[in-house]
């Protein structure tokens, strides 16, 4: 079974796109960051749930978000 994830990069051109990965072409595109990631959390979670992988301006990966129900490797200690 393949992961259900989309990655959050820089568009050269301006804004931010949502990507899945393999994909032809991108699965969206916003103005800002944060539009971006929150846009590829519905998608992911419109889905089935999955990973939201959010890369900085140089490209490298700088966190990761899991969508419910997706099943997260490393789930918080914490249980607010």
């Amino acid at each position: 079974m393949t992961r259900n994830e989309r990655h959050v990069q820089q568009n050269p051109d301006g804004g931010w796109d949502i990507t899945k990965p393999g994909a032809a072409r991108r699965s969206g595109h916003e103005g800002t960051q944060a539009e971006a990631i929150d846009r590829a959390r519905q998608i992911v979670g419109n889905s089935g749930g999955g990973e939201v992988v959010i890369h900085g301006r140089d490209g490298r990966i700088r966190d990761s978000d899991t969508v419910y129900p997706g099943n997260d490797p490393n789930p918080p200690r914490d249980r607010r």
